[in-house]
């Protein structure tokens, strides 16, 4: 069996597990109308031995710096004491000079950092220029955005033009990112399209449950080790070459040398998670007399790719702040807004906008291409003289709807914010703030937010100042056995919303059909094996 493969009985076991849940949600009682539900997940068991052991067997493959690690595990204290596993905590002392707060991953944190080999260089007298980080990372630049917290870690690491000995030549100029993705927890979502892809023979025998496939813009190949589940990724078309244009098959050698190159790095056991259970939402008492939305799905008609409808999802994937400072706010089309004959872009009801047609893989919405998330304005200022509290129209506040940690280098247009908790692993993207705002304020990879702080402004930036009208795209990625995923956020929004008008909504049109239930991914073994970024196109967002 390979370093943190599982056997037969943990296979059993997990099978047999999730055949029982899939049984229990399909005999569920149905979404009520009017009614949210939280998502449910499912805790995987870390095996920490099986990653002692792969980290002994790489650093006993460096002979002089072997004797300097202490494997023998410490009974003296409980298992989840760091001390109960000395080994770990020199890993973790050494990266967490790279890789800050590695200690905190609740799972065996994977990286192409190979740490038997830079202790030994430092043994051996190096000298700074052969402390070269990159000369340890199969030359992968130093890392751009490393966190880690009680679901796992996430990690972006990018590779120069011409970096990597033995690495073909390529046609895009500029360096390949290259994300990965260690959970112990994982969205338990009815995805069709879940664990599917096909094996990569060159590393079949380092992973032998390794798939390859393209979704919603990247191509990633999903793994499991050490029982936690792992997705490394690079966004990618699957098209033809250009300068300026990564193709899927110039960045399959670039993931799989970061694939060849993983270590185990850190992570710390911790107390086992808990699966978590999906509930109905509690909402506020009161009726506003004027808050109403459309329900779920309920698109445009004809938006759609292909003139296509809209997704149902009853689901509040989140408890979150409303990301608008202040109401009253608007949930409408940004793109056909004249077509929309009986709701105006700043009035009430609400209509969601998810599975509009754009060139951006969405799974959940028909034919698989959609907004991937929802348009949102603030309402207009009022005239002068007409007795309400002036505003100024560029600036309105936009806040963090959670305690969560961002993800932005300085040259993109989005900001991401990452909640890593013993119940959540989940990704929320802000669009169309300025970058040069955003960069000033230190809106940046790293940087720690508080729920309901200020990050920014609402604006019209898209490529360039004024590319799109004065509102906020605001959408929601879930990690899956599959990676991050899209999830419509329509009815997070409402759920927010309410909270912050501390009143319920009114739910009006045409009832769609009733959502289906989440189901469990399915494992790797039962799998049968044979983003373009918002921003990055003319269409509005």
């Amino acid at each position: 069996m390979p370093p943190g493969g599982e056997t037969v009985v943990g296979k059993s076991f997990r099978f047999v597990s999730l055949f029982l849940a899939s049984l229990s949600l399909l005999t569920a009682t149905p979404v009520a109308a009017d009614e949210i539900r939280s998502p449910s997940l499912t805790a995987l068991r870390v095996d920490w031995r099986a990653a002692l052991d792969q980290l002994r067997t790489e650093i006993n493959s460096r002979p002089q710096i072997a004797g300097d690690f202490v494997f023998v595990p410490r009974r003296s204290v409980p298992r989840v004491d760091p001390r109960a596993m000395p080994a770990l905590m020199q890993l973790n002392a050494l990266s967490s000079q790279f890789f800050t707060g590695i200690a905190r991953s609740s799972v065996p944190v994977l990286l192409p950092f190979d740490a038997a080999a830079y202790i030994e260089a430092q043994h051996n007298g190096a000298p700074g220029a052969a402390l070269a980080l990159s000369r340890y990372q199969a030359d992968f630049n130093p890392v751009d955005m490393f966190d880690a917290g009680p679901a796992g870690y996430s990690a972006t690491f990018s590779l120069e033009p011409g970096a990597g000995d033995g690495m073909p030549s390529r046609t895009f100029a500029r360096p390949v990112e290259v994300q990965i993705t260690g959970s112990a927890l994982v969205y338990d979502i009815a995805d069709p399209a879940g664990g599917k892809g096909e094996p990569v023979k060159p590393l079949a025998t380092i992973y032998p449950d390794l798939r390859r496939f393209i979704r919603e813009g990247y191509v990633r190949y999903a793994f499991t080790r050490f029982g936690a589940a792992y997705v490394v990724s690079v966004q990618c078309l699957d098209s033809v070459a250009k300068p300026r244009r990564l193709a899927c098959k110039e960045a399959y050698p670039v993931a799989e040398r970061f694939l060849k190159a993983l270590h185990v790095a850190g992570g710390q056991r911790m107390r086992p998670l808990m699966d978590v259970a999906s509930v109905v939402i509690d909402r506020p008492a009161g009726r506003p007399a004027d808050f109403s939305y459309r329900p779920s799905g309920d698109i445009i008609p004809n938006t759609g790719y292909r003139k296509q409808g809209g997704h149902p999802d009853a689901m509040a994937y989140a408890q979150i702040r409303f990301p608008l400072e202040k109401a009253p706010a608007f949930v409408h089309s940004q793109s056909y807004a004249k077509r929309d004959k009986d709701d105006g872009p700043t009035a009430y009801p609400w209509r969601d906008n998810f599975c509009e047609s754009r060139s951006f893989e969405v799974w959940q919405c028909g034919g698989g291409y959609g907004h991937q998330g929802e348009d949102i304005r603030a309402a207009d200022c009022p005239s002068p003289g007409d007795g309400r509290d002036a505003c100024d129209p560029k600036q309105r506040g936009v806040v963090a709807v959670r305690d969560a940690v961002v993800i932005r280098a300085s040259k993109d247009q989005a900001a991401t914010l990452e909640v890593n908790s013993r119940t959540e692993h989940i990704r929320f993207r802000y669009m169309h703030m300025n970058p040069q705002a955003l960069n000033a304020d230190g809106v940046l990879n790293g940087r720690i937010v508080t729920e309901s702080e200020k990050i920014g402004v609402i604006s019209n930036y898209l490529d360039h100042p004024a590319g799109t009208s004065m509102h906020l795209h605001f959408d929601v990625q879930v990690f899956t056995r599959d990676g991050w995923i899209w999830v419509s956020p329509y009815v997070t929004l409402v759920s927010a919303y309410e909270r912050l008008i501390r009143a319920r909504g009114r739910e009006i049109g045409p009832e769609i059909a009733g959502t289906p239930q989440p189901v469990a991914h399915a494992l790797p073994e039962d799998v049968v094996k044979p983003d373009l970024r918002e921003g990055s196109s003319s269409e509005e967002n």
